[in-house]
C-alpha cells in the first residue's frame, strides 16, 4: 500500500485503486493490497502505474475548476463533490484519443463533443438539481453571458424549502485554461426576488466575460432567503440550494 500525496483526499474505489483513511493519513493501494514498491517497479503493474498517473491529473483537473467557480462554489455543494467531479473527469480522459495511456488528459477529452456533454448540465450540489429546482424556461447568450428568464413566476416555478420568502438568482462566467492552470472568473449581482405569484422577467448579466485561451464555462446559482424584520437570511439549504453548470464552449 501507499500513502496518498495528492491534495485530494478520497475514500472508495476508482480504475481497480482502493484509496482509504488510516491512523497514518489517506492511503491507497490495490485490491490484494500489494506494496507500494512493487506497484511502481514490477513490470506486472504497468496499467495500475498508468491509472495512477492519469488519477493525479484528473484530480488536479478537478480541483482546479473547484477554484475557477469561486465565491459561488461555497453557496451550493455537496460533501461527495470533489469524488463526484473525479468520477466525472476520468470519463471525459477517456475521450482523449490522442495521448498514450498514462498520459491521457481531461483537456483533451473536453476538446470533444462528446467531452463537453458529459460537463454540461452538472449540479455540484447532488441534492439539488437544476431541473428539480427550477421549472422555468431560460435562455443563455454565450458571447454575453447573460440568461434570460421570462414571465418567471416562483411560487408556481420554483421548489423551495419551508420557511423561505425569497429567491436568489446569479449567473457566473469563468474562463479556464487547463493547460497553464489560469482562470477568470465574473459574476452578476444577485437578484433576489419574492417567492409570490407576481410573474417577472428576469435579466442576470455578468459585470465582465472573461476571455482568453481554454474553455468558457456558463454557472447559474438559485439560493434560498428567509425575510425578517426587513432582513434576509440565507437558508443554506442542502436540499434546495442550487450551482449548476449550463453550458461549456
Amino acid at each position: 500500500m501507499g500513502k496518498l500525496s495528492s491534495f485530494i483526499k478520497l475514500e472508495g474505489t476508482l480504475d481497480g485503486l482502493t484509496f482509504y483513511k488510516s491512523q497514518g493519513g489517506y492511503m491507497v493501494r490495490t485490491k490484494g493490497g500489494v506494496s507500494k514498491k512493487r506497484i511502481m517497479t514490477d513490470p506486472a503493474f504497468v496499467r495500475t502505474r498508468e491509472n495512477l498517473m492519469e488519477f493525479s491529473s484528473n484530480a488536479k483537473s478537478g480541483k482546479l475548476l473547484r477554484d475557477s467557480i469561486g465565491i459561488l462554489l461555497n453557496r451550493a455543494k455537496d460533501s461527495k463533490l470533489s469524488s463526484r467531479m473525479l468520477q466525472l473527469l476520468n470519463k471525459i480522459k477517456d475521450l482523449d484519443s490522442t495521448s498514450r495511456r498514462g498520459k491521457r488528459q481531461v483537456v483533451n477529452g473536453l476538446n470533444t463533443p462528446e467531452g463537453k456533454a458529459l460537463l454540461k448540465g452538472f449540479d455540484f450540489n447532488v441534492k439539488a438539481s437544476l431541473a428539480a429546482v427550477l421549472h422555468a424556461p431560460y435562455t443563455l447568450d454565450t458571447a454575453t453571458g447573460v440568461i434570460n428568464i421570462a414571465n418567471f413566476v416562483p411560487d408556481q416555478q420554483l421548489l423551495f424549502p419551508e420557511g423561505a420568502t425569497h429567491v436568489s438568482l446569479r449567473c457566473g462566467v469563468v474562463h479556464l485554461d487547463f493547460e497553464t492552470g489560469l482562470f477568470a472568473n465574473s459574476y452578476s449581482p444577485e437578484n433576489i426576488i419574492a417567492l409570490d405569484n407576481t410573474a417577472i422577467s428576469v435579466t442576470l448579466t455578468p459585470t465582465t466575460v472573461p476571455t482568453g485561451s481554454g474553455f468558457q464555462l456558463y454557472l447559474l446559482l438559485v439560493e434560498f432567503y428567509q425575510e425578517v424584520n426587513g432582513i434576509q437570511y440565507p437558508l443554506r439549504s442542502g436540499h434546495y440550494n442550487v450551482l449548476n453548470l449550463i453550458d461549456i464552449v
